[in-house]
């Protein structure tokens, strides 16, 4: 279990860098950046709530 959190926290970091690009360099935000950003806000957001659940349980 822990190495599929491992291979999450990779991929949100790579969508976060992604975004963050955007943000610092906004000609250089590939087209689909829309959709990088609502993938990225809805990992964390069940990231988030998955390490909430967890740490109750």
């Amino acid at each position: 279990m822990k190495k599929n959190i491992k291979y999450l926290v990779i991929v949100l970091i790579v969508l976060n860098l992604m975004i963050l690009l955007g943000q610092i360099w906004p000609a250089g935000a590939p087209p689909f950046a829309r959709v990088i950003n609502i993938l990225f806000l809805t990992g964390n957001l069940i990231f988030m709530g998955y390490l909430l659940r967890s740490k109750f349980n």
